[in-house]
């Protein structure tokens, strides 16, 4: 029998490294998701393409795109090793001895949410766990985590794709943040609020929101006079100017004390703001991976 059928030929981590491959479509990347060195990476995939019959990855612009074959084995691959994992169970992941670098995508206003009692957990319990944060429009997360450039993303997703499982982490509520001596001792109403200009915090400056989308129910649309993509400069814009900044309550987190501000409630009827984790469906049985799901959950309740 050919040595690529005879299954006493397989090393399951030979599996393991091209699921990791297939799924960043980067050696470099792959090396550092299975603490290897890219030679040793490399030299697995060399042995894959002679094991399976099949270049896999071949080079495309400035990355690495599927074969065919590559795009025919991806999900039975995936099925393999969840079963394999299911049968080792918490075995497949240590928290304390591991080493691991999970790719995460968050705004300011997530990192704020997420990070410094995640940080905390994992320097306690999970030292070898290392994270790299990113920023993109909600577009890009959830391209990159179809492509399997980041784990998971973090945010506001109205629509999702199949392919990726969500889990709404906390609900926040709308507040506006303004310049209390612009309103010159006037209530603060819907009338107000759709006559003054408004900032916006938003990645892509075309960006529709979700008060946007709102808002066009009713008919009305206030008009946005500055768009910023992060969210902790967004309250310096207020002080001294007629904006409004219609916000998530979170935001304000770690606002700077300033007598002049003021936050009041939102004068017309918005939804609360589900924040939610996303990641790719391919990884839900991933031990490490649902680890940290788990801890992400564990440390916002407890916070």
């Amino acid at each position: 029998m050919h040595q690529r059928n005879n299954l006493r030929n397989v090393d399951l981590n030979l599996l393991v490294i091209l699921d990791v491959l297939l799924t960043e479509r980067h050696v470099s990347r792959a090396a550092l998701r299975l603490n290897m060195s890219q030679p040793a990476v490399s030299h697995a995939l060399a042995r894959l393409r002679e094991l399976l019959d099949d270049q896999l990855l071949i080079r495309q612009g400035a990355g690495l795109s599927l074969t065919i074959k590559a795009m025919e084995i991806t999900k039975p691959l995936t099925e393999v090793l969840s079963g394999v994992r299911s049968v080792l169970g918490p075995l497949g992941f240590e928290p304390a001895t591991t080493q691991h670098r999970f790719h995460l995508s968050m705004s300011d206003y997530g990192g704020g949410i997420v990070l410094p009692g995640l940080v905390r957990e994992l320097r306690k319990d999970a030292p070898g766990i290392d994270l790299a944060i990113s920023q993109f429009s909600r577009e890009g997360m959830i391209a990159r985590v179809l492509d399997g450039e980041i784990d998971m993303g973090f945010g506001v997703f109205p629509h999702l794709p199949a392919q990726i499982a969500a889990d709404v982490l906390m609900r926040d509520e709308y507040v506006c943040l303004l310049d209390r001596r612009s309103l010159e001792g006037r209530p603060f109403d819907a009338v107000t609020y759709f006559a003054r200009p408004h900032a916006l915090v938003a990645v892509r400056g075309d960006a529709t929101t979700e008060i946007e989308e709102s808002l066009k129910l009713t008919g009305q649309t206030r008009h946005i006079a500055v768009v910023v993509p992060h969210w902790g400069v967004a309250p310096q814009l207020i002080a001294g100017t007629d904006l409004i900044l219609t916000i998530a309550r979170g935001g304000l987190k770690n606002l700077p004390p300033d007598d002049n501000l003021i936050v009041l409630p939102v004068p017309v009827a918005l939804p609360p703001i589900p924040f939610v984790q996303i990641w790719h469906k391919r990884r839900e049985s991933d031990p490490a991976h649902r680890w940290l799901r788990t801890k992400i959950t564990s440390v916002l309740y407890e916070d």
